[in-house]
């Protein structure tokens, strides 16, 4: 009953859809969520890259974004062990499509500081890189300078990331992790999700600039649906949407989804769903709505319609 209220109330008003979610997240005790989040409807767009290499028109739609040769773009490499390769390479990237691009790479105690604080409020898009997106949360969830980002993106900046960069961005993040069934504790298995079950994937706060959805990545290539699934089935008031290589949803200020790039991605929506209860033996569903959208289409997360691309 709570879930369904919840849809009446952001079908209605989709400038409370946030505010709602996070009410709906702090009545679970599965969720998980993050310290810094918009706290009015947002004038910027997010970008939202399954990992990958990007097509060079991936890379121009997002610096466009950001003001074309107006851009300047805060480069975030912190998600991987070679930062300091990464974000330059990132930024000669960037430069390359008419862009600047300049790099913030702190430890925490460094994200807390004024003059980083100051750097990333010239920044017109931040871009956060791929690795492991645990670093990324643990570097700068409840600091100044993810609140200065945030207030970025509510002032018109678009925000992007790839990979870890893609999944820190929503507000309860897939860390990775999972419990394997013939094991007791959670850590890093690789690439497979042998079992949809409760408890089995680890979420963790993530940076709560998508509020509605959980966002997975590397989808249809490392066949991911089985660990989507199960963490949109145990917090069915958000969207699942699993975003392949290559492949990017952008979410503009009015808050639709469009897909682009070279595939696909995948959204779950159990929020009309009947699933079992929290005592019942095996996690299941009825009612379930899954949209497989190709580039070109479009999905509105506040009534679940989609548009396919035309021939």
């Amino acid at each position: 009953m709570f879930g369904h209220a919840v849809r009446r109330i952001v079908q209605s008003s989709p400038v409370l859809l946030g505010a709602v979610v996070v009410a709906v997240m702090a009545h679970s005790a599965s969720g998980a969520v993050s310290s810094a989040t918009p706290r009015a409807a947002p004038k910027g767009t997010l970008f939202i890259v399954g990992g990958g290499e990007q097509s060079k028109e991936l890379v121009q739609a997002f610096v466009d974004l950001a003001g074309g040769t107006h851009a300047n773009i805060a480069v975030v490499p912190t998600a991987t062990e070679e930062s300091a390769a990464a974000g330059r390479e990132k930024v000669e990237d960037l430069e390359s499509h008419g862009a600047k691009a300049f790099v913030v790479d702190v430890s925490r105690a460094q994200a807390q500081s004024d003059s980083i604080v100051k750097l990333i409020g010239t920044a017109t898009g931040i871009w956060f890189g791929g690795g492991d997106q645990v670093k990324l949360a643990d570097s700068l969830v409840g600091t100044a300078a993810l609140n200065a980002m945030v207030a970025r993106y509510e002032a018109g900046a678009v925000v992007g990331g790839t990979s870890a960069g893609a999944a820190v961005l929503s507000d309860s993040m897939i860390t990775g992790n999972q419990k394997r069934p013939e094991a007791d504790s959670i850590g890093y298995y690789g690439d497979e999700f042998p079992n949809v079950a409760r408890g089995a994937i680890q979420i963790a706060p993530g940076f709560g600039f998508i509020r509605n959805a959980i966002v997975d990545m590397h989808f249809l290539r490392r066949e991911r649906a089985n660990r989507l699934l199960a963490v949109v089935l145990e917090r069915p008031s958000l969207l699942g949407v699993g975003i392949d290589e290559g492949t990017a949803v952008r979410v503009d200020p009015n808050g639709t989804w469009t897909v682009l790039g070279r595939s696909a991605a995948i959204v779950i929506d159990a929020r009309d769903a009947r699933v079992t209860g929290a005592g019942a033996p095996r996690l299941g569903a009825i009612g379930i709505h899954v949209s497989l959208l190709p580039a070109g289409s479009t999905y509105d997360p506040r009534t679940g319609r989609a548009t396919l691309p035309t021939p």
